[in-house]
């Protein structure tokens, strides 16, 4: 993949990423970036959905079913009685 492609500003300043681009970065329909200026260069970069590192992300920390539920029965009774 080249990673310099030349694309037009529109009228309203609207910048369309070229699929290529996209794609090399893994960013999909929907997704946000950060847009920041450095140097006088524009620098885009892609904001990682929360959600989405959370279902497939690394996982850190084991805990069973059982672990859960008793947890979450203990923070019942000290917010609810």
């Amino acid at each position: 993949m080249k990673s310099e492609i030349k694309v037009r500003i529109s009228k309203k300043f609207t910048l369309y990423i070229p699929k290529a681009i996209a794609e090399a970065v893994g960013l999909k329909e929907g997704d946000y970036v950060k847009i920041r200026v450095e140097n006088s260069k524009i620098v885009l970069e892609p904001v990682p959905d929360p959600f989405d590192i959370a279902l497939r992300g690394p996982k850190f920390a084991k805990t069973t079913f059982e672990e859960f539920e008793k947890e979450s029965e203990e923070m019942q009774d000290e917010l609810f009685g």
